[in-house]
């Protein structure tokens, strides 16, 4: 098997795992306030990338630590509002709507960077705002409070991307995710901490979810997606990452007991399809994707 193929089967059991821990992380925060059960998960995950990449993270110079600061500021909003918004919707629903970060992206470069997005990239943000619309039973049952947050997560992810193309043309990659895992587990622990939310984990689904999120998907998550990116083209990556938003779906009608009628499925497929259009083309992908889960 060639190390393209390896990289690939790897990528698509991330993106499993990364649509399991919505229904996952949905559950935990039941028992644990949001910015606490952040803390837990981002904290060991930066102390165990930074432990493999110590040898980059000692030798980083002063601009790859502004760089990880930033790329950790818009990665610590992307979570806390993708994990607000999970106490509000379901997670089929955060699945979908997370994923359209993959569309916003070329529109948040061509707003901010000046970046070209394409005609396909504006057709696929129109298409995905209709699927939004659809997603949420034709606007009768959009949450503000759960799915608008989300929304903003996938935007602040959008910026996150952004931030770590800049950043990793010029600066480690296992330094740059220490970094910013050390900056959203920091963030949300003094946010706990201030807003009297520290509390000590308990209970199997708590514990369960902290030991998944923690070192699988976040640590063991971007350690694959870096080495992904190695061996497979981008165009290629970011196909196979856009198949989270629908494992996401699958967990949540497995687990969480999710269930779409025709409107909300057909709005779930036209995010999809839109999301899957802007991938396949790699000219309409200004910036190499860092997938959030």
């Amino acid at each position: 098997m060639t190390r393209a193929r390896l990289a690939e089967l790897a990528l698509v059991g991330i993106a499993a795992v990364w649509g399991l821990t919505f229904v996952m992380v949905q559950d935990a925060i039941e028992h644990l306030p949001v910015t606490a059960f952040l803390a837990y998960r981002f904290i060991p995950a930066a102390l165990l990338v930074g432990f493999v990449a110590r040898r980059d993270l000692r030798s980083l110079s002063p601009a790859g630590w502004r760089a990880g600061l930033i790329m950790g500021v818009f990665l610590t909003a992307g979570y806390l509002f993708q994990t607000l918004g999970l106490q509000h919707t379901t997670a089929s629903n955060a699945g979908f709507i997370t994923g359209l970060f993959v569309v916003l992206t070329p529109l948040l470069g061509a707003a901010v960077l000046g970046q070209r997005a394409g005609r396909i990239a504006w057709l696929a943000a129109g298409a995905s705002t209709v699927g939004l619309f659809l997603l949420s039973g034709a606007g009768a049952d959009f949450r503000a409070a759960g799915d608008g947050l989300v929304l903003l997560c996938a935007i602040a992810f959008s910026a996150h991307i952004l931030a770590t193309d800049r950043g990793v043309a010029a600066h480690p990659i296992g330094a740059l995710v220490a970094v910013q895992l050390g900056v959203c587990g920091v963030v949300c622990l003094l946010i706990a901490a201030a807003t009297g939310d520290l509390e000590v984990p308990r209970g199997g689904e708590v514990w369960s979810a902290l030991v998944v999120t923690a070192l699988v998907a976040s640590a063991l998550g971007f350690l694959v997606q870096t080495y992904a990116q190695r061996h497979a083209s981008p165009a290629r990556t970011a196909l196979i990452l856009a198949s989270e938003p629908a494992f996401a779906g699958l967990f949540g009608y497995l687990l969480a007991g999710d269930r779409l009628g025709p409107v909300e499925w057909l709005g779930a497929a036209v995010i999809l399809a839109a999301i899957v259009a802007v991938d396949a083309v790699p000219r309409l992908r200004p910036t190499r994707p860092l997938p959030e889960g």
